[in-house]
């Protein structure tokens, strides 16, 4: 499979893109963006630039911590398929410190292959929603929370996971394309000749 070289720039053009034709300040306007570790940190920071402050403040960043790609590729380098090989949480969210109910939450990550970790972190995150309003002696629904999802790029291939329909109506991907490899600037060791591959 070949490989894209992506470039900050282009990143950076097509967020802003992105929140312009999605009107996601009019039409989704979060107040709470949650990065998935670490592919989604550098577009959650990028996107804020773009986002409407909410009460005079920048909209605030959480981050949560998945791993699957790299245990599968450590169980191939091991001689394994890496098949059947589970979404993990390496960090989450502190609900001493932090509270879900009532937001508009955007989940940023850099891509959507196979939506394996997207629909792990919403599945998750919905839980924790629904735990929080039966604590707080609401009914299923009741806070009037929203999850939406922005991602970098979205690769248009077969999903092994699939996101549900009220979560699907929040969807923004900056780019739709075909299935190929794509390779970040924050994954360069020579960031100049990264971009200089992004350009050709």
């Amino acid at each position: 499979m070949s490989k894209l070289y992506i470039s900050y720039n282009q990143i950076h053009e097509s967020v802003r893109d992105a929140v312009d034709r999605y009107k996601i300040n009019t039409d989704f306007a979060p107040d709470l963006m949650i990065g998935i570790s670490g592919g989604g940190l550098v577009p959650s920071r990028i996107l804020r630039t773009f986002l409407d402050k909410r009460n005079d403040r920048s909209v605030p960043i959480q981050a949560i911590g998945l791993t699957l790609y790299e245990e599968i590729e450590l169980a191939q380098a091991q001689g394994g398929s890496g098949e059947g090989i589970q979404v993990q949480k390496t960090q989450w969210l502190n609900f001493d410190e932090i509270s879900l109910l009532g937001r508009r939450i955007l989940i940023v990550d850099e891509v959507d292959d196979t939506r394996q970790t997207l629909a792990f972190a919403v599945r998750e995150l919905l839980n924790d929603i629904r735990a929080e309003e039966e604590k707080k002696g609401l009914q299923p629904g009741e806070s009037n929370t929203e999850i939406g999802v922005f991602v970098l790029h979205n690769k248009l291939k077969p999903k092994k996971r699939e996101l549900p329909e009220e979560i699907m109506k929040n969807y923004f991907a900056a780019v739709e394309m075909p299935d190929q490899w794509l390779v970040y600037p924050w994954d360069a060791v020579d960031i100049e000749d990264h971009t200089v591959r992004s350009s050709i």
